[in-house]
């Protein structure tokens, strides 16, 4: 299963790039689905963090999803995927997209679901910190959100809503890299 959803995500992500950059997307959710891995051997988490933008930035649909990989996976990946309300400009929506995750990680979300949260937050924050060290504060441009305080209080967040993991060098990494870019 962890095979077939790298090459299923390596297809979907194809020709796209992470933000400001040309490292390409794939990149983050095989990162992400390594970090899953560190923590658990469960095959449908870490195909789910493997998949996790799938629904959120490509094509893919949800029914391909469960066809592919069941109705646990497809509920895994449900769970880590924003509203993107793509009838309004991504800057207007963002600060509610990132409450409504936050609200989610806090108030609903099981183990498996805070596991693929991890794993993606871990990538994107280890990202950040590589770029932040190279070009500082320029960083943030790239981002539909250009504030760093805002950066900082969607990220801290995640030190509290996921502190079930506490135990995991994943959320120990998280946390330090947080700090280190936050301060």
């Amino acid at each position: 299963m962890v095979e077939k959803a790298m090459i299923f995500a390596s297809k979907a992500h194809e020709g796209m790039f992470r933000k400001g950059t040309d490292i390409p997307y794939i990149v983050h959710p095989m990162e992400a689905g390594a970090i899953a891995a560190s923590v658990t051997s469960d095959k449908e988490i870490i195909a789910a963090a493997i998949l996790h933008d799938t629904l959120e930035d490509t094509s893919v649909t949800p029914l391909e999803i469960e066809r592919e990989f069941g109705k646990e996976v497809l509920r895994l990946i449900e769970s880590d995927s924003e509203d993107k309300r793509e009838d309004l400009p991504p800057e207007q929506t963002w600060k509610i997209r990132k409450q409504e995750t936050i609200d989610y990680l806090k108030n609903k979300a099981d183990r498996k679901e805070k596991i693929i949260a991890l794993s993606d937050k871990l990538s994107n924050i280890r990202s950040i910190y590589r770029d932040y060290e190279k070009i500082g504060n320029e960083l943030w441009n790239r981002f539909n959100q250009k504030d760093k305080n805002e950066h900082a209080w969607y990220y801290g967040s995640f030190t509290e809503t996921l502190s079930e993991l506490g135990d995991t060098a994943a959320y120990k990494e998280y946390c330090e890299l947080v700090k280190k870019i936050f301060g």
